[in-house]
């Protein structure tokens, strides 16, 4: 029996868990030369996740411990690197049949730690063609399973080289930062020439968390002692950077629609992932008040054919953390923008994602029609399935 019955479910939102050389089976020899090891990304904590990942190698080699570890309901059993098919395809092919999931974006975890915060960008650039080719390894034998690769936008000619690599790979969407690049922003005249090189292969753009700035470290200097995060460490999601997640997003899907690169391109498509939901009905209102309250001194602005939330709304689909209210954002934002997701195997995606939701929806007397929007439509527009 499948957790996830009686429609057809699409999950926005899952990762594998990187071993430790999984970043350099993606590179040439050039490239790994350029790249810092996964060890030395993680810092203190290299020692502990050597473990964590030996251990979970060993259950992986192990018929009976495989076999406990199935005996509870997969999206309820262990999470991270000793989650059945955290780190190999063959097992990530039967726990997504074990989830019933008809697909799923599938997204690194802590690859790019090795490279997409260094000031050099031939790392960047080296990181950048390595992931995306170990996500197409890892994707390439099961067709529900969509790998995103990860493209800087710090130069043009650069990404489209990256591009064509994923093309390759066989990638189906990829990563780009929130943030600027290159002191530019994103809406910039010299990407034109990657969004069209995206449209042109039906690849869409995707923000995740992890690809833009959190809030100000100085936030945690209060007088008080440091705080862990919310799994126990000190490096993850604390309170203020959870409220501060759509401040980067926000910035750059205003740029590209105020500056009219989705007006320009209407095919061009952006997921926004892992990044809550809730901040959404108050953007799409902030944005219909600049564009009332610019349009008369900002050219660009002025020339929008359309109000700023209905780019968002053709453009920009949201995934949901499985604890907001999905059927009160639906009801403020309408049925066109949200999606599930599960995370797996992060533990943020919960043990119980699907219930979760669909007390939500339910409790919001969502239609028929907005829930399978909400399951599988929204995800299918995204995707060009």
């Amino acid at each position: 029996m499948t957790y996830a019955q009686g429609r057809l479910f699409y999950d926005s939102d899952s990762h594998i868990m990187e071993t430790l050389d999984w970043l350099e089976s993606g590179a040439t020899a050039e490239e790994a030369k350029l790249l810092g090891t996964f060890a030395n990304a993680q810092n203190a904590g290299a020692g502990v996740l050597s473990k964590v990942i030996a251990d979970a190698e060993a259950r992986r080699s192990d018929p009976e411990a495989t076999a406990k570890l199935l005996e509870k309901p997969i999206i309820s059993g262990p999470k991270g690197w000793g989650a059945y098919g955290a780190s190999t395809p063959d097992e990530r092919s039967k726990a997504l049949d074990m989830l019933g999931f008809a697909a799923q974006l599938v997204f690194p975890t802590f690859a790019l730690q090795q490279f997409a915060r260094s000031s050099d960008p031939d790392v960047v650039y080296a990181g950048a063609r390595a992931l995306t080719r170990a996500m197409g390894q890892f994707c390439a034998g099961d067709t529900r399973l969509m790998g995103v690769g990860y493209l800087p936008l710090l130069d043009a000619e650069r990404s489209l080289e990256t591009i064509e690599i994923g093309v390759k790979a066989g990638v189906k969407a990829f990563w780009v930062s929130s943030e600027p690049p290159a002191k530019k922003s994103p809406a910039h005249v010299d990407l034109y020439p990657v969004w069209e090189k995206l449209i042109g292969h039906g690849l869409p753009i995707m923000l995740h968390i992890g690809g833009g700035k959190m809030a100000p470290r100085e936030m945690r200097n209060n007088g008080h002692p440091p705080t862990t995060d919310w799994l126990g460490g000190g490096e993850n999601l604390r309170g203020r950077d959870y409220v501060a997640l759509s401040h980067s997003i926000e910035n750059f899907l205003t740029a590209l629609t105020l500056d009219g690169v989705f007006q320009r391109y209407p095919e061009l498509r952006c997921g926004v992932i892992e990044l809550g939901g809730t901040w959404v009905p108050g953007f799409l209102r902030i944005l219909d008040q600049a564009a009332r309250s610019f349009r008369k001194t900002e050219p660009l602005i002025g020339a929008l054919e359309m109000k700023p939330s209905d780019y968002i709304r053709r453009h920009v689909k949201v995934s949901l953390f499985p604890h907001e209210d999905a059927g009160w954002l639906i009801e403020q934002a309408g049925e066109d923008l949200f999606m599930f997701a599960s995370d797996y195997p992060h533990p943020e995606g919960s043990k119980d994602p699907v219930g979760r939701f669909d007390k939500f929806l339910a409790d919001g007397g969502v239609s028929a029609d907005g829930k399978d929007a909400f399951y599988s439509g929204n995800f299918a527009d995204l995707m060009g399935l």
